[in-house]
């Protein structure tokens, strides 16, 4: 009888700890949680406002890879104002271990390089679980084109993770409403020519077909000149962008070169000056937290098509 008892008790509490246990994908891996992390860092300006909206700030010990490159606005001050930066641009190994964290939400190139220091295997040894940003995973394995799905995708396995399902299905039900009313509404004609500058000046860098300003674009009824550009961002060539003649230019606003300088460069140089977009100065400014995956997408396809559609 007590052998018996013994047993029931092993198989109650093995069913109990598997229950517990949480596993979702991350890029080509399966990560497995056995329970919600408690000391989280978040890599770059949209990673860390879907942890915010998710309502994660008392998970986190921190977060990094914003102010090296960007500023926040206010409504990001306030959301990370207990918070530490633990590092201004890319974090080391010993930043993330000198926390004491257990947990990295990051993607490649935001936040973690092929082959750098600080990747998935780097940090498992040290009991930090890694999850990757979805649109970032075309960097080590084959995907399809940029989604608003790949945001998606994230707040719902970021909310089972963190054992806060409920919110972050309520989130992601909400963003897709809203964005299925705008476009139900949205008055449209022959997808236009768009072009993304997000920086340079003796080559530009841009968004290509993995990348999600693609899918931004579609959504608000354009069409990125670059979506055969098998890349998420990378460079092109200016000849490439007179080739394909863009009728509308979208600039991804951060960093020290404002939107009004990068817009004065393609304006000013005689080398544009037969673009459609040129020619008819239409110029659409997304800040990079609305150009990259998070919260804010939603607001920045309503942003593209009030350009593309209201004159």
């Amino acid at each position: 009888m007590k052998k018996t008892l013994l047993t029931g008790l092993a198989l109650t509490l093995s069913v109990g700890i598997a229950a517990a246990e949480t596993t979702v994908q991350s890029c080509d891996r399966v990560v497995t949680f056995d329970a919600p992390p408690q000391r989280a860092i978040s890599n770059d300006v949209n990673l860390t406002e879907m942890m915010l909206v998710l309502g994660l700030e008392d998970r986190m010990v921190g977060y990094t890879g914003i102010s090296g490159w960007k500023t926040l606005d206010e409504e990001m001050r306030a959301g990370v104002q207990k918070l530490p930066e633990l590092s201004s641009k890319y974090p080391s190994k010993e930043v993330i271990i000198g926390a004491d964290a257990d947990f990295f939400f990051a993607g490649w190139n935001y936040g973690m390089k092929v082959g750098g220091e600080v990747t998935p295997e780097t940090l498992e040894p040290f009991g930090v679980k890694v999850y990757e940003l979805t649109e970032s995973c075309t960097h080590i394995m084959d995907k399809d084109k940029a989604s608003i799905e790949d945001m998606y995708a994230d707040l719902l396995n970021l909310g089972r993770i963190f054992a806060v399902e409920e919110r972050a299905e309520n989130l992601v039900e909400g963003y897709r409403s809203d964005l299925a009313a705008f476009k139900q509404d949205l008055k449209t004609a022959e997808p236009l020519r768009v072009f993304v500058y997000d920086s340079g000046e003796d080559t530009p860098f841009t968004a290509g077909r993995y990348a999600m300003p693609t899918a931004l674009i579609e959504a608000a009824g354009g069409k990125n000149i670059m979506d055969d550009f098998e890349k998420s961002w990378a460079t092109v060539t200016w000849e490439e962008v007179v080739e394909r003649n863009p009728e509308v230019v979208v600039i991804v606003n951060y960093g020290e070169v404002t939107a009004d300088q990068k817009r004065a460069f393609i304006m000013s140089n005689p080398t544009f000056a037969d673009l459609d977009a040129v020619k008819n100065d239409r110029f659409v400014t997304l800040e990079y937290v609305e150009a990259t995956p998070g919260p804010r997408n939603i607001r920045a396809i309503k942003t593209l098509a009030e350009a593309f559609w209201s004159e």
